[in-house]
């Protein structure tokens, strides 16, 4: 079956508390809006992965959370600690582990930015896909391969959103 990687950086979150670790940093209203916004779009694409890898950061259970109602089918997130602040080639590493033929991966900058660089054979048509801002969501297609023998630049960019293209 063909392979398909949903790249999600989380969407904003809050910076009200100085004294809150950065692990524990909840979304701010903004981003729980952004969050529910991508799900939409998600669910509207048909873009509904089989297994979802998050970091383990509230940050990023927080914008699953919000994805989540809008794609029922989804199952529930796989919580991978080595996914919080992880650089490209641990992204590549859990992602060579996964075993769904649709692949959801919630992560952060500046590694999650490096990774769906890295992977695309080209940039999608958006100047946003060079920040990857927060809620940044990249749909990328690998064709019939093994997850175990994905490597940089294999992927064909299908989507591409940030969820100020959403607003209206």
């Amino acid at each position: 079956m063909t392979k398909r990687l949903i790249l999600i950086r989380h969407a904003k979150s809050a910076w009200d508390d100085p004294l809150t670790p950065d692990h524990d940093r909840p979304l701010n209203a903004r981003g729980e809006g952004a969050a529910r916004d991508l799900g939409q779009w998600l669910a509207s694409r048909g873009y509904v992965p089989q297994e979802i890898l998050c970091s383990n950061a509230l940050r990023t259970r927080a914008t699953w959370d919000g994805i989540a109602p809008f794609l029922p089918d989804a199952p529930e997130p796989t919580l991978k600690p080595a996914l919080y602040h992880a650089g490209a080639d641990v992204m590549l590493a859990v992602l060579r582990h996964a075993t769904a033929d649709t692949v959801c991966i919630l992560g952060h900058n500046p590694g999650i930015a490096e990774f769906a660089h890295r992977l695309v054979k080209h940039p999608p048509l958006s100047a946003e896909f060079q920040k990857y801002p927060t809620g940044a969501t990249l749909v990328a297609d690998l064709g019939e391969i093994a997850w175990a023998d994905v490597g940089y630049g294999m992927a064909e960019p299908a989507d591409f959103i940030v969820p100020r293209e959403l607003v209206v």
